[in-house]
């Protein structure tokens, strides 16, 4: 599948209403299946210093993404996935949380992609690089792209084709010559030294926070899942050879997956007194 055709704010977890929004439905009502209501949204987002307008103008450009569908129960609304929205949650989810949960062995060939688009085509250009990057791959330049891993070749087909690139397009897979050094290369591709800051800054953040109350399990639980969501599409997930050592990701989806299942029990607790207070 090719990347959510969502925005590049979004996709890195920014604290914006639209990216909070879709934080909270992929993690409380993609889950049960059962529809929430305004009311409880716009308390939740509230909380979370999201002005009831910015919520609203949230869930309405949600529902007019196809999303969520609304149906009226008296005065009040409430809202159900789509179809649509429940497969853009559904893959979301596998990919944050399936990121960084395995070491995977490397073959030692990578996949060479070269991509030519016009200059004078910003919005394409920048489709392209959040939906390759989604895909992991790396931008030498602004036409070669790279990924050691070469099973993502037909995700990048599909890139591609959605985006008209097909043709003039090119894809090699081959192992590494004598001329050069592949961990330059890696620098060159991806910014590690800015990626593993990242990081450092993930686990200093969550590592102050102590919620005493299911409330406060529930904000903060909301807000790890916002943070962590930028991850898989600033690393690239590369093989430990092509690493610093001592590389500070695997440290920081240890600390994720801990808070999420210790903090996990009273957030869901305070969820359901949420709904069961706005139905």
């Amino acid at each position: 599948m090719t990347a959510p055709n969502v925005t590049r704010r979004q996709q890195l977890g920014a604290a914006s209403a639209p990216s909070l929004l879709l934080t909270i439905l992929g993690e409380y009502v993609l889950p049960s299946g059962r529809p929430v209501w305004t009311a409880a949204l716009l308390d939740l987002m509230g909380e979370m210093e999201i002005a009831e307008k910015a919520t609203r103008q949230a869930i309405m450009r949600t529902a007019d993404s196809n999303w969520i569908s609304g149906s009226r129960v008296g005065r009040e609304t409430q809202w159900s996935l789509t179809d649509a929205g429940v497969r853009l949650l559904r893959e979301g989810t596998e990919r944050i949380f399936g990121f960084a949960t395995h070491e995977r062995v490397w073959d030692r060939r990578w996949l060479v992609t070269s991509v030519n688009t016009p200059e004078n085509q910003r919005a394409l250009r920048q489709k392209l690089r959040t939906q390759l990057g989604w895909a992991g791959l790396g931008a030498l330049n602004t036409v070669t792209w790279v990924t050691p891993w070469t099973d993502r070749e037909d995700e990048v087909w599909r890139v591609l084709q959605a985006l008209g690139l097909l043709e003039g397009s090119w894809s090699f897979v081959a192992a590494a010559g004598q001329i050069g050094d592949v961990r330059s290369l890696t620098r060159a591709a991806w910014d590690l030294d800015e990626i593993e800051a990242r990081y450092e800054s993930f686990v200093e953040l969550v590592g102050r926070r102590r919620p005493r109350t299911d409330r406060q399990a529930l904000l903060a639980q909301i807000r790890l899942v916002q943070e962590w969501r930028r991850f898989p599409l600033l690393d690239p997930g590369l093989p430990r050879e092509l690493l610093p050592p001592r590389w500070s990701g695997h440290r920081a989806a240890e600390v994720f997956r801990e808070r999420h299942a210790t903090w996990a029990p009273r957030a869901q607790a305070a969820w359901e007194s949420l709904e069961r207070k706005d139905a």
